[in-house]
């Protein structure tokens, strides 16, 4: 158990059933009273975000969650298949739960899978992923003065703002955290 005073951006913890993760987090004094604890927290197993305020000196069950290393392997309808790197066990992960990180999965990329109890929760990918253009326009000579940029699509179906020297056929690095445009690859 710890106390909602030691709760900060990115704690996990139980609560009602639930699994809950910290996303923001402040500390509220008013004049007269005791303080309150005001968070966004999300349930890592359904989704949904809610706002939650505590009392100071409440206490929630803490949890600590394990983190496999983990290669992407292939989509097969809605499942997407991983393989362990150290046991070589395949895990099989559902879309709706790594609806965010799909624009970013490309077979080969070594991911991190978060565990709870024998549960997937979700994944962690890389800060940066490389990516191969498959649609892009072609610039117009004499565009390129202005620093102007295009949208292309890549293999993964991921849309990105780039400059306009950017063609099918090349690869480029994308910010996870962002999905933009940092630089081409090779």
């Amino acid at each position: 158990m710890i106390e909602v005073n030691e709760l900060r951006k990115g704690v996990t913890f139980e609560l009602d059933g639930g699994l809950w993760r910290v996303l923001e987090y402040s500390h509220h004094k008013p004049g007269r009273g005791s303080a309150t604890i005001r968070t966004k927290v999300r349930n890592l197993r359904s989704g949904a975000t809610v706002d939650r305020t505590f009392n100071s000196g409440e206490r929630v069950q803490d949890v600590r969650l394990e983190q496999q290393k983990v290669q992407y392997l292939y989509k097969e309808g809605d499942l997407y298949h991983f393989m362990d790197l150290e046991t070589y066990e395949q895990p099989v992960i559902n879309a709706t739960i790594i609806q965010d990180a799909l624009p970013f999965l490309s077979e080969g990329l070594q991911v991190e899978i978060t565990v709870y109890k024998d549960q997937t929760l979700g994944i962690t990918l890389p800060l940066t992923v490389d990516l191969e253009v498959v649609d892009a326009e072609e610039a117009v000579k004499g565009d390129t003065a202005t620093g102007a940029t295009k949208v292309v699509r890549t293999s993964t179906g991921l849309q990105v703002q780039v400059p306009l020297f950017v063609r099918s056929g090349d690869v480029i690095r994308v910010d996870t955290r962002t999905g933009d445009y940092m630089t081409r690859s090779q």
